[in-house]
């Protein structure tokens, strides 16, 4: 198995990488019977590494690449004590025959939290991908997987990982899975997977990137900078869907440019000319968000009627019921609904996905009493949940050969439930607390920190223009207000927007254009042997002993 270590103690993995041609390799099933409880409560006794290890090929670019994919568990342990905490689910996918030392390696997540790995592992780029309709509606089985064209395989390997409580990961007695619920303990938990991982596969001096989709992105800005504390200094950090700063979600200065571009694809808007693209109308709605629009809500109740107008063309609302919304479009009816995604379409019965707002449902009779916030019942959610279940399913049973006698946990609404959103950024301070006395996540400064402390680190943020849970104006805002001044430090930062929603993957033009920026940042961070040289520095100096 390339860049994978072979362990005398008999654990999972396979034969060490190298150059030249692989040897034809036996696919290693493994049959789980641990009992992995997603409850608050629950731990496992068992601490065994153990993984199916499978060998697949895959036609990608004009060329035949053959690969392992490894299914299975390592121990997280305690940092202090080095006794073994957690249990974590991944699913790698290593090229055979490749130098670790100049094979790059990439950490994958969702987020929630409380999300399992499952939608990035089949829907972005992975070898295999789940076919959708995306933005229609996926029909029930059977459903398919195809050889990913768009795999990231090509430029680097890649671990999905399940966080604790998810998946098949849990916590190891005595600890309990809620001890790992929270910002912070979840990211040094991940921060203690990912050295074991490099330590168990002889990793460490490979380049190293993160991938973060959602709640995953806050999670990559705090573990950028505690790997950074522990010596493993990242080459690069993708952020999709980013939500970097909670105090500001759901300003409705940061969703008007989302709004409009759901109103332009629905057709929906009254501007002359039509805007060419998302592109075009994302940014006519930009300037006004940031101008007029921001002044009349600190205005209102006065209203002035060209502003008013202007609102109304750009979001397809008419301007007696933004009045009633006070020219708030992020605002939510009583049971938490979303005013503009179930009002744009209302004539015809539907409304919007809030994960994607090309994807539309049925907003009518019982279905318009349906909580859409609960988990699969967004339109965006259940367009793909039904063909990502029972695809996973069969993958990782028929193809990885992992089968466990547990049920796999995608989605677990009780770590969200129990999450602690408290969070300690660098500088030791805390960011408060709301209105409500709830805790104010605020991770950009932990990003800024990272960036800073490596001033070679390659940061991609990549949006979707029909995102309204993570709106790429908001993140736009939040990138530029984070705490970092140095110009020179800011070019490592790109800033990519996609004509998708939130998971933008499940678009095949965006997913193709994604690619192409990532291999672009990959190329960048890796091509740069003096970036290369002071990076490997810094991590040997962070990890001597005695510093």
């Amino acid at each position: 198995m390339a860049g994978h270590k072979k362990e005398s103690n008999g654990n999972h993995q396979g034969d060490a990488g190298g150059k030249g041609t692989t040897p034809v390799q036996s696919d290693r099933p493994f049959f789980d019977t641990v009992a992995y409880g997603n409850g608050p409560d629950d731990g496992v006794a068992d601490s065994s590494e153990n993984a199916a290890v499978t060998h697949h090929t895959l036609e990608l670019g004009g060329k035949t690449l053959a690969y392992t994919a490894t299914a299975g568990h390592l121990v997280a342990v305690d940092p202090s004590s080095s006794k073994p905490e957690a249990k974590i689910f991944y699913v790698a996918f290593t090229l055979d025959g490749q130098t670790p030392e100049q094979r790059p390696v990439t950490f994958y997540y969702n987020g929630g939290p409380g999300s399992s790995s499952v939608y990035v592992l089949l829907g972005s780029f992975a070898p295999k991908r789940i076919k959708t309709a995306m933005p229609d509606f996926t029909p029930p089985a059977p459903y398919s997987l195809e050889d990913n064209s768009d795999s990231l395989l090509d430029l680097s390997d890649l671990v999905f990982i399940n966080p604790v409580g998810t998946g098949y990961s849990a916590a190891i007695s005595p600890r309990r899975n809620r001890d790992f619920w929270g910002v912070d303990q979840d990211a040094r938990s991940l921060a203690q997977f990912i050295k074991r991982y490099l330590t168990a596969n002889d990793r460490w001096n490979s380049p190293k990137f993160l991938f973060g989709e959602s709640y995953g992105t806050a999670r990559s800005a705090v573990l950028s900078y505690l790997l950074h504390e522990d010596g493993v200094d990242l080459n690069g950090v993708t952020l999709q869907s980013s939500i970097l700063d909670y105090a500001k979600a759901g300003r409705p200065v940061g969703l008007l440019p989302t709004c409009a571009c759901d109103a332009w694809y629905h057709k929906r808007q009254n501007v002359k000319p039509r805007p060419a693209d998302p592109a075009a109308a994302a940014q006519q709605a930009a300037a006004f968000a940031d101008g007029d629009y921001a002044a009349a809500l600190a205005a209102f109740p006065k209203v002035d009627d060209a502003v008013l107008a202007k609102l109304s063309d750009l979001t397809g609302i008419d301007g007696k019921t933004l009045i009633g919304w006070s020219l708030d479009v992020g605002a939510y009816n009583s049971r938490g609904n979303s005013l503009f995604l179930v009002t744009l379409l209302q004539s015809r019965g539907l409304a919007l996905g809030s994960y994607d707002g090309r994807v539309t449902a049925v907003n009518t009779g019982i279905a318009a009493d349906i909580d859409p916030n609960s988990g699969g019942n967004d339109p965006t959610m259940t367009a793909v949940n039904g063909a990502y279940t029972a695809m996973w399913n069969s993958y990782l049973n028929d193809q990885l050969k992992y089968t466990s006698t547990s049920a796999f946990t995608d989605l677990n609404d009780q770590a969200f439930q129990y999450w602690d959103f408290h969070h300690t950024d660098p500088t030791g301070a805390e960011k408060g607390v709301d209105s409500k006395g709830n805790p104010i996540l605020y991770t950009a400064g932990d990003l800024a920190a990272a960036m800073s402390l490596n001033v070679d680190l390659k940061v991609l943020s990549a949006n979707g223009y029909y995102d309204f849970v993570t709106p790429f104006h908001q993140t736009e805002s939040d990138l530029l207000d984070m705490p970092l001044l140095s110009a020179s430090i800011r070019q490592n930062l790109t800033i990519k927007y996609y004509p998708s929603g939130h998971m933008i993957y499940l678009n095949g033009d965006a997913r193709t254009l994604l690619k192409a920026d990532l291999a672009a940042m990959y190329r960048q961070a890796t091509g740069d042997h003096a970036a290369m040289s002071r990076i490997r520095l810094l991590q040997q100096r962070k990890s001597a002993p005695g510093t």
